[in-house]
Order: structure tokens, then sequence, then C-alpha cells
């Protein structure tokens, strides 16, 4: 996928004004190595940062930036740029213009061409932490998400202001893999969207001490780099992990079973959902706000409660249900038996179960045997490696939907 030929695609790319707009410069680079012809519409904010001349040299193409140019607009050149790419990318992409594609906004040639578009856009934003997680930011992206625009990042990590969270451009690499994926009409899962939970979920007791289980996201994860490699697009919300992000899908971190919940029903409406999460059945009610000290009278009560059925809760929409929903079902014991029952009152599509138990070396491990319960049948798989079990599920998920 890293090195996917994409001769005769034709890409436009939008350069934001922002810090990250220098990484923009490898994106071209790495798109023209593939075989892309770039065509670049630099805002003027962007020139804060990255020269036209620069952009010219790399793109080996005109640079595009005046709405206003007498020979440019003279045969409508927004509309011709809007039309012969293949694809729009946007990156960086900053809050304001996230805000000004949300809203329709056409004050200057990038917005106006990305209003005038009937080609499929990807965006990759980037900004402050706190830009990043404002109501307002989120709202915009949640429209631009029903409008159908794709995104790749934001990553976690370290911002050029200091702060540190999510809100990094993300690299290069990860962007063109996200292209290659979008221009690939031929793959099987072109055009989906698949979304997946993975990891465990924390709930906290106090500052510094959790309700949680080893689920290592490793099996989530897996599906998540099939699907993407199928040429879907993949949204992977996941619980704590020490796992590298899965690079070209939209990636969602969270640390409760509520939050996932909530993160779920953000992401939708989607083609597939896979809960590889293994999501916490209890939290406590009121978790404490200083650590917890030992005391005579011996440990402390903790009065538990029911955290929500995110597989239920999707499978069982009236409206908006995926297409396909495939449950997991972790057990030490009567594996099958359970997988039925989850099945049945979950009202999912296919169970995945599996042996978790200490023998099965599972949690953590790099295999897995499953076996796979849908239709009243029961199919056991043979043990292999948790990416190989993500590729025969892709398979399957590619025949369900056709």
């Amino acid at each position: 996928m890293a090195d996917a030929d994409l001769t005769q695609a034709r890409v436009l790319l939008v350069i934001g004004g922002g810090i990250a707009a220098f990484r923009s410069l490898d994106l071209i680079r790495l798109l023209r190595a593939r075989g892309a012809n770039v065509q670049v519409v630099l805002t003027r904010a962007a020139e804060q940062f990255v020269t036209p001349l620069s952009v010219a040299a790399l793109s080996v193409n005109p640079v595009r930036q005046d709405l206003f140019s007498l020979g440019d607009e003279a045969e409508m050149g927004h509309i011709e740029l809007s039309r012969s790419a293949d694809l729009i990318v946007v990156a960086p992409a900053t809050a304001d213009f996230l805000a000004k594609m949300a809203h329709g906004h056409a004050d200057d040639l990038a917005s106006t061409t990305l209003l005038a578009t009937d080609k499929p856009v990807l965006v990759a934003p980037a900004m402050n932490v706190r830009m990043w997680t404002h109501a307002a930011t989120q709202r915009n992206v949640a429209q631009l998400k029903t409008d159908g625009v794709a995104f790749v990042g934001p990553d976690d990590g370290e911002m050029a202001c200091g702060e540190f969270g999510p809100g990094r451009m993300s690299k290069p690499d990860a962007i063109a893999q996200a292209v290659a994926a979008m221009l690939r009409p031929d793959a099987p899962l072109a055009g989906r969207h698949v979304l997946i939970t993975a990891g465990p979920t924390h709930e906290p007791i106090d500052p510094v001490r959790f309700i949680g289980n080893r689920s290592s996201g490793r099996q989530g994860y897996a599906i998540a780099r099939a699907a993407r490699a199928a040429g879907a697009r993949v949204t992977l919300v996941t619980g704590p992990t020490a796992l590298l992000r899965p690079q070209g899908v939209e990636f969602v971190t969270v640390e409760t079973a509520r939050e996932m919940l909530a993160a779920v029903e953000a992401a939708l409406p989607a083609d597939v959902f896979v809960a590889a999460a293994a999501v916490a059945d209890w939290r406590v009610e009121t978790p404490e706000g200083q650590k917890l000290k030992k005391t005579a009278q011996g440990p402390p009560a903790l009065k538990l409660l029911e955290n929500p059925d995110i597989l239920a809760t999707v499978a069982k929409k009236a409206m908006g249900r995926p297409q396909v929903v495939v449950g997991f079902a972790a057990e030490t014991g009567h594996v099958v038996e359970y997988g039925r029952k989850k099945l049945a009152s979950k009202n999912c599509d296919l169970i995945v179960a599996n042996d978790v138990g200490e023998d099965a070396r599972v949690f953590g491990g790099d295999e897995n045997e499953v076996v796979l319960i849908a239709d009243g049948e029961v199919t056991p798989w043979p043990r292999m490696s948790k990416d190989e079990v993500a590729r025969k599920l892709v398979r399957l998920l590619v025949e369900r939907l056709s």
C-alpha cells in the first residue's frame, strides 16, 4: 500500500496556512514518486510558511494562488481545477479552513474550488490541540464527515506551541497512503466506511487506579490495517494501548466505555461496524477525586454501575444501522455456546469468538484462534496470526457487502 502506483492520478493539493505546511513539500515528493500529477493551490496564509517557488519546483506545475487571476479566471480556472482532479487533498487543513468548508464559504481560490468540486475530498487537519478539541471545530468536522469528506489524522504529539495532544498533521507517508486508498476504485472496499473499536476501556476508581482488562488491541488494529488496505475509509476508535497508530486511518482515542460509545456514534454512519474492543462491563458510580488510602476500616466499598452496551446499541439501531455488524466474544470457556447467545442477544450479523484463557496466549500475543458464528453455522478457523485473521475477516466482509 505504501508503494501504490498512482500513475496518471491527478491530485489537487490545497496547502493551508499553518506551520505544518512545510510537511506538504514532502507529501508532493511522495505523490510524484508514486506517479501522480500534483497541482497545487496555495492559500495566502500558506505563503507565510512555504514559497510558491519551492512548491512549483517540487510539483513541476504552476502554482495557483489567485481567484481573480486574469489569465486563469478568464476561462473559469476554479471550475477547471475543481473538475480536472481525481482527488482534492487539503493539507494542512487549519481550523479556519475547515470552518470555511463546513459552511460553504467561497472567498478565495481554494475555498471556491472546493465548493465547486464534484470529486472526493481528503483533509489532513493540523492545529493547536485546544483548537482541535473546541466544540466549534468538532461541529465542523462532524458536518464535513456527513458531507462525505474523508479525514486522515490528526495525530497526537507535541505542537509547535509546546502543548501536547491531538492536532499534529499526519505524516506525509500516512497521507500518501490515504490518497492511494481513495484512488483505487478497483479495491474491494473502495467507497465503504468501516468503523472499528479496539483495545480495552479503563474505568477510573480514583486518579491512579482503574477497572480494566488485558486486551492489547492488536486484533482490532490488524482489522483496521486490513480494511484500509482493501480500500475502505477506516475509523478506529481505540481504548488505551501501547500500539503504533495504523497509518491512513481516522484515529480516535478514548478511555472509558461511555467515551467509546460517544465516539462510535459520532463516527456513524458506516457500512460496517466491527466491535473488537474489550469494553468494561462495569464502572464505578462516583470515582474518587483523590487517591484512595489504606485505612483501619479495610478496603473501600465500590458501587458499580453497568456500562452501555456499544455493540447492541449500534446493532439494534432502527435507522442508520450499518449493513454488517460484527461482534467479538472473548471467553474463557464454552466459547461456541456463549458466542451463539451473544449473536442473538446483540442482534449482530457475525460473532468472532475466541478463548482468551491463560493457556490460549491470546491477550497480548501475535496469534489468535477464533470461531466464526453466523447464519446458524459455526466455523472454526485454525490458529494463525492476528493479521491473517484480519485479512480473512475483511474478505468475508467484502462478500457480505456485495
